[in-house]
């Protein structure tokens, strides 16, 4: 080959040229582009993304797509970072146009968020990465992260993604599809989020819905922190759905067995329990004889004695004997009696009386009958 034809012909900042890695140094990399001399790239022009190494990016043999950055004499310096960069920019715009949901790589983690490799240098800012706050982010270097364009500007060379957007509207799609599949009588498994005073709101797949202190459990509440804590499982029976205002009703009580349930297998007629009393009404008085589980007194049965009212015997909260008259579970109703006991008791305490008195008796007749004895 002549020495004509192997010199430099003109090249211009900003041609394309092809070429293939010669040779490898620490800050640069030789590539031979069909000349006399070989193009110099150096390391801060490999990629748009920071590189320790020359062989990080590049090895030898490589073929290269290059822009001319820099014509010296007879030195050519070339940039494979701004043929990424132009490829990249297409691309990244017609993602941002469609809004469109892909993959990206954590190549850092930098003060005050992410920097991702999307062809160019990307920053998620830490408030657009999660739905929640992260305090260390050390764990997602390398980490792939579904993201969204948020902002891109190329004049600025700035493009902002956020993999929050991504997990949000995942979200809100789900919570759509659940709110349209929920129906009344579903049972489900879900995860208490929080505790008010009014009840607490559980997860059941990405919606919460309200679980009201009254649907907790069988027995009275005070407080739902009595019955359950923030990150318990629990099961719960759908009450109603409101969908055009979200909102979702439930029932764990329903989930549970009743204190009904089963009953006559543990209370018969006949039994006599301890009770308190709960409620005062002018018809009798309602004793709860197991928690959950509350008997009727009729006035009728609360003396042997009328009585005018319940109050004149009874006062809510006292601890009182009770006998089982009659009980139906499938009434949930059961019928106790108070006068009964003390009739029972009325009839012992007569019966041990003629006893004594018989017993008497006869202890008198003896000693007559030692007397008379005496004067024979």
């Amino acid at each position: 080959m002549s020495e004509t034809n192997n010199e430099l012909p003109e090249v211009n900042v900003g041609d394309i040229l092809t070429g293939t890695v010669v040779k490898l140094e620490e800050k640069q990399v030789f590539v031979d582009i069909g000349y006399k001399t070989e193009g110099i790239l150096p390391i801060s022009e490999l990629s748009n993304l920071h590189v320790e190494l020359t062989s990080d990016a590049v090895k030898e043999g490589d073929s290269l797509t290059l822009k001319v950055k820099k014509v010296d004499d007879d030195e050519v310096i070339l940039s494979k970072r701004a043929i990424d960069a132009d490829k990249a920019w297409g691309e990244l715009e017609q993602k941002y146009n469609n809004n469109e949901v892909f993959e990206t790589e954590v190549k850092e983690v930098v003060k005050g968020g992410l920097v991702v490799d999307v062809g160019i240098r990307g920053f998620i800012p830490a408030s657009l990465v999660e739905t929640f706050f992260v305090e260390d982010f050390t764990d997602y270097k390398n980490k792939m992260l579904t993201v969204k364009i948020v902002d891109l500007n190329k004049e600025q060379n700035r493009i902002i993604l956020s993999h929050r957007v991504v997990v949000e509207e995942e979200a809100d799609l789900q919570k759509s599809s659940l709110l349209q599949s929920l129906k009344a009588g579903q049972v489900l498994e879900g995860t208490v989020q929080r505790l008010t005073n009014f009840g607490v709101f559980v997860d059941i797949g990405g919606v919460d819905g309200l679980v009201h202190i009254s649907q907790l459990a069988h027995e009275h509440v005070e407080k739902a922190a009595d019955v359950v804590s923030e990150g318990d499982k629990i099961k719960v029976e759908v009450l109603s759905v409101d969908r055009d205002n979200e909102r979702i009703s439930l029932s764990h009580k329903k989930t549970i067995p009743g204190p009904w349930e089963n009953i006559e297998d543990r209370i018969s007629k006949g039994d006599v329990l301890d009770g308190t009393v709960k409620r005062l009404v002018n018809f009798g008085a309602f004793v709860e004889i197991q928690p959950g589980v509350e008997g009727l007194v009729h006035i009728s049965q609360i003396a042997n004695r009328h009585i005018g009212t319940p109050q004149e015997v009874l006062e809510v909260n006292q601890q009182i004997k009770v006998k089982v008259l009659d009980v139906s579970e499938k009434e949930e109703r059961i019928s106790l009696s108070i006068k009964e006991l003390e009739q029972e008791q009325e009839a012992k305490e007569f019966k041990q009386y003629e006893k004594d008195e018989e017993q008497s008796g006869f202890q008198l007749g003896d000693v007559i009958g030692d007397k008379l004895n005496k004067y024979k």
